[in-house]
């Protein structure tokens, strides 16, 4: 599976994934779990600027700021949810920094790319897709705004 629509920083983790044998890919997962920066204090007392995305099979919360061409993404899962917040550790690594143009470009079958359609159930799939897909929407809302 070619990665080459993707930006630097997500190929190469998409790169690691597919490298891996698919038991080693749910261990890679729980890996970026532990690596999703915890919120900001502004935003951590202030949960009404978070969106939640319902997809998610636990609760899970983000919100994306543009500064000039730079993008921050935000999230918020809890510990308990090592599956979701593992996507977002994902998501957070492969996009944080980039220009709106190259998140919007992204692929929306891009967590498919991870190779853990059979490790991780569809809805948990979902889940992820639907992170992207709001990631997307809020940057399209703001460029427009």
């Amino acid at each position: 599976m070619s990665t080459t629509a993707l930006p630097a920083s997500l190929a190469e983790i998409v790169d690691d994934f597919q490298a891996l044998e698919e038991r080693e890919r749910l261990q890679l997962l729980l890996e970026f779990s532990r690596s999703l920066p915890e919120l900001p204090e502004r935003l951590s007392d202030h949960p009404e600027l978070l969106e939640q995305v319902v997809e998610c099979q636990s609760p899970l919360f983000l919100t994306v700021e543009v500064d000039g061409d730079v993008v921050r993404l935000y999230f918020k899962a809890p510990q308990e949810a090592p599956t979701t917040r593992g996507f977002a550790g994902v998501l957070h690594e492969g996009l944080d920094g980039l220009s709106p143009a190259e998140i919007l470009a992204v692929p929306d079958d891009m967590p498919e790319q991870l190779g853990l359609t059979r490790a991780i159930t569809p809805l948990r799939m979902r889940g992820m897709t639907a992170m992207l897909g709001r990631i997307k929407r809020q940057l399209a809302a703001a460029s427009a705004g």
